[in-house]
């Protein structure tokens, strides 16, 4: 009996997605291993060298390929490592003919609890820190009928909750006729699947959150009371030399405006650390945003220069000084995290859950379950205590 081929995804949301559709392209393929990389900062380039030389140990004799944003951007050092076999560059991973596999009828997708939707790919922005462009080109996306197309198809599986997910993902639509807005195609999908239950979206950027999307997170009980931001920092001259498109003020402005329609809704946001010539002024203004906001999903990621982009070239901040700034706005998030959970406390909440006995609310809160929860349904919760980041 042939191995199954393995798909080893790193990285963001829409790599997951991505490595579903890998996945089913290489089904019959036998013994083979897929790392779909990711490239984002200096660590991930480091998880993935990792991730490929822990597969190689446990797969000796497999044909071990890899795909992904670090296969572009990364392509001669990972080239030159012994466990590679070949690599896969990132525009073709979704085509069968760069796998030497006939091209796959639609079958019906793996059921997971939650089904992650790529519904855009690329980005035309030019932030000065990020390299993903050089690995996913130019801003693309996929039909409003396309989109349409894979939802059923995991909502027939029985998947209780749609994430949909991009590079940018709030430029959907401004390479289709017409340049519609996101908040078109959440509209979409809401009038064609009146039984969904649950819509979640991926990280947005403020800026682009167009009028009818802005209204369906503030009102729309079926879309998530959770807002992801790709805020990156907290002082607007740090935002400008990073060449993002949203001020201080324009990014506490969205969340007051949604918080005052909808109360509930959690903020979750990117912030980067230690960005070229970040002063302790600075700092202190990424601290202040995660407090002001609140900040209760955090992801903090330590600046590290990326290669070919212009922050690069600016006066870099010593790595030490990163580190501990880094450290203090992680503490930052988990007091506001804290807090935020203790507030939910005695509230009926409403939880998906998953095989590991928690489950997530639809503000995110991760919930301890009680044993023999059946994985996949959404069942009514009412916390008593917070216990060491959970909702019990």
């Amino acid at each position: 009996m042939n191995p199954t081929p393995e798909v080893i995804s790193l990285g963001c949301r829409l790599n997951i997605a991505e490595s579903e559709r890998i996945r089913a392209l290489v089904a019959g393929e036998g013994n083979l291993v897929v790392v779909n990389s990711c490239a984002v900062t200096s660590e991930a380039v480091r998880q993935t060298r990792q991730a490929i030389r822990r597969a190689r140990r446990a797969n000796p004799d497999a044909r071990l390929l890899v795909t992904g944003c670090a296969a572009d951007i990364e392509r001669q050092q990972l080239a030159a490592m012994p466990e590679v076999d070949g690599l896969i560059a990132n525009a073709d991973k979704l085509d069968a003919r760069v796998w030497n596999v006939p091209e796959p009828e639609r079958t019906p997708p793996p059921l997971h609890t939650r089904a992650f939707i790529g519904v855009q790919n690329g980005c035309d922005h030019a932030c000065t820190f990020c390299v993903i462009p050089q690995g996913r080109g130019a801003s693309r996306s996929l039909s409003v009928a396309e989109v349409l197309q894979e939802v059923e198809e995991h909502f027939d599986q029985g998947a209780p909750e749609v994430v949909l997910t991009g590079v940018d993902l709030t430029s959907w639509g401004h390479d289709l006729p017409g340049s519609p807005a996101l908040g078109t195609l959440v509209r979409a999908l809401l009038d064609a699947f009146p039984q969904l239950q649950r819509l979640r979206l991926s990280s947005l950027d403020g800026i682009e959150i167009d009028a009818e999307l802005f209204d369906l997170i503030a009102s729309e009980r079926r879309v998530m009371p959770h807002v992801h931001l790709s805020l990156q920092h907290g002082a607007d001259l740090i935002l400008k030399r990073m060449k993002r498109r949203h001020s201080r003020a324009q990014a506490l402005d969205l969340v007051a405006r949604l918080k005052a329609a909808r109360p509930e809704i959690a903020v979750g946001a990117d912030i980067i650390v230690g960005f070229p010539t970040e002063t302790e002024a600075h700092h202190a203004d990424n601290l202040s945003i995660i407090a002001e906001l609140p900040v209760v999903h955090g992801h903090i990621f330590p600046y590290s220069p990326r290669p070919g982009t212009p922050a690069a070239r600016m006066p870099q901040i010593d790595k030490p000084v990163i580190r501990q700034r880094a450290a203090e706005l992680r503490e930052a998030v988990a007091s506001a995290r804290q807090q935020w959970l203790e507030s939910l406390v005695g509230q009926e909440l409403s939880v998906l859950t998953e095989s590991d006995g928690t489950g997530y609310a639809g503000n995110f809160a991760r919930v301890q379950l009680s044993p023999g929860t059946v994985p996949g349904t959404i069942v009514a919760v009412t916390p008593t205590q917070v216990t060491e980041g959970l909702l019990v």
